[in-house]
């Protein structure tokens, strides 16, 4: 049972951002900034938040919350048995993007929320050594 109204839930989740979030815009702006261009939401198999087109590489920035983050991840108290679906189905989800981008010969980067807020520079070292490679 939920604590809040139909409305009052609706206007809640109408305003979570699927894109452009603090997180990656943060990325973003150091990626950019250290001299790599790249694009956003490139229209790919699970759209991902950054996109390396001519490397081929993948790079996801998935919330704490919305995909069940082992560090962060704690279960809502109401409407449990909605938001285990939920979360199991984003879950599943990114497991199938992942393999169906990496059959297709791209590298997928998958980043936490909470990695990116705090050590933004080590996220930037992944990528950069990535891109390197490739």
């Amino acid at each position: 049972m939920d604590v809040k109204s139909k409305e009052a839930r609706s206007k809640n989740m109408a305003a979570i951002k699927s894109r452009d979030t603090r997180v990656e815009l943060k990325l973003r702006k150091f990626l950019f900034t250290a001299g790599f261009r790249y694009r956003v939401n490139y229209k790919i198999t699970g759209k991902p938040d950054i996109v390396f087109v001519g490397k081929k590489v993948a790079v996801f920035v998935d919330g704490c919350f919305w995909h069940a983050c082992p560090a962060c991840y704690r279960e809502p108290e109401n409407n449990r048995e909605f938001w285990r679906k939920k979360i199991s189905g984003n879950r599943e989800r990114d497991l199938k993007v992942t393999r169906e981008l990496e059959e297709s010969g791209w590298v997928v980067l998958r980043f936490w929320e909470h990695e990116v807020r705090k050590n933004t520079e080590s996220v930037m070292e992944v990528i950069k050594t990535v891109l390197a490679e490739r």
